[in-house]
């Protein structure tokens, strides 16, 4: 992939064609014709002869004069592009940092060869190197949305979070670039930084755009995290009904989470309609909590009435003693020894 994608590290002829006025010496028709001989060669696969053929000519050619020097230039990034067809990524990028170091090349083509170098570094395994050489390609160029997603995911890849961070806020600025994969991965980027409110943001933002349950359970953690149980409990509650998040462990989540979030109400209503539909088993911890949360909300009827049939079933001490501290906190303990002797 890496190899097509420089495949124009050798397009000697359209850079010669197109180069304007005193962008770069002028070249003699010998060097010319033979630039082009060896591109032509280079596309139909002489590897070896090119690489052999160009790196005799620079090295003939160095310490020469001005155009001596950019056609020393022009055939190093011939050899880089038999290197890097030749799958040696490593000399390739040797040859292209020789090249663009050559300052009687144009300043734009050097600055092309050194956006091919960080390419070249990242297929060489040398990470930490392409970032160094993406990041200054991108002092001028921070336009590049594309290429600063690129520097994001590689820094994100060597762990440098915080790095990774202020780049993705760099990337941020062209909202059309930032497609739902990008989001997220910003969003883990700003998570793994420590700026989880930034990371909340983008993964909700990116959830109406994605069936990902893992993308819904990370944004109600964070939520979470960042001590807002209520927001998580409502990104959870959107899942659910979505049908992204599904099963008897997610709808018990849900249900704490409202019991958490401060919507207690919710979470007994949720929880009763789950038993009565046989989406819950009917157990004693699921009775309990059900209890539990009618408490919470402050709903005496349902609570004493849940409490009283866990208290019942269960024939536990602690159960009773909840049940009677209830019922005289809220003055029914009457009515509940009168039902308890029926």
């Amino acid at each position: 992939m890496w190899a097509k994608r420089l495949a124009f590290l050798c397009a000697i002829a359209w850079l010669l064609n197109v180069a304007p006025a005193g962008a770069a010496p002028s070249l003699p028709g010998a060097f010319i014709a033979d630039l082009e001989a060896l591109q032509q060669r280079l596309e139909r696969g002489e590897l070896d002869a090119v690489s052999e053929r160009a790196l005799a000519q620079a090295m003939r050619l160095e310490g020469g004069n001005a155009a001596d020097r950019w056609a020393r230039a022009l055939y190093l990034q011939l050899a880089a592009g038999a290197e890097a067809r030749r799958e040696r990524p490593a000399t390739a990028a040797d040859l292209l940092n020789a090249a663009r170091g050559i300052q009687a090349a144009p300043g734009d083509w050097r600055a092309a060869r050194l956006h091919d170098e960080a390419a070249l570094r990242r297929a060489a395994g040398q990470t930490e190197r392409a970032v160094e050489l993406l990041g200054e390609w991108l002092a001028p160029h921070g336009d590049d949305s594309d290429e600063q997603w690129r520097l994001v995911r590689w820094l994100a890849e060597l762990g440098r979070w915080d790095a990774a961070a202020e780049r993705v806020g760099l990337a941020l600025r062209d909202a059309d670039s930032a497609g739902a994969g990008r989001r997220e991965l910003a969003g883990i980027v700003y998570q793994r930084a420590g700026r989880t409110g930034e990371a909340l943001a983008l993964l909700e933002a990116n959830l109406e755009e994605g069936d990902s349950a893992a993308s819904w359970r990370r944004a109600a953690a964070l939520a979470q995290r960042l001590g807002e149980p209520g927001r998580a409990a409502a990104i959870w509650e959107a899942g659910w009904r979505r049908g992204v998040l599904a099963g008897e462990e997610d709808l018990l989540r849900l249900i704490r989470l409202h019991l958490a979030g401060g919507t207690p109400a919710r979470a007994a209503e949720r929880l009763a309609e789950a038993l009565e539909g046989g989406e819950l088993p009917d157990t004693p911890a699921h009775r309990r909590l059900l209890a539990q949360a009618w408490e919470a909300a402050r709903d005496r009827q349902r609570a004493l009435a849940a409490w009283k049939r866990v208290a019942q079933e269960s024939d536990a001490g602690e159960d009773r003693r909840r049940l009677e501290q209830l019922a005289r906190a809220w003055g029914e303990s009457r009515r509940i020894e009168a039902s308890r002797r029926q």
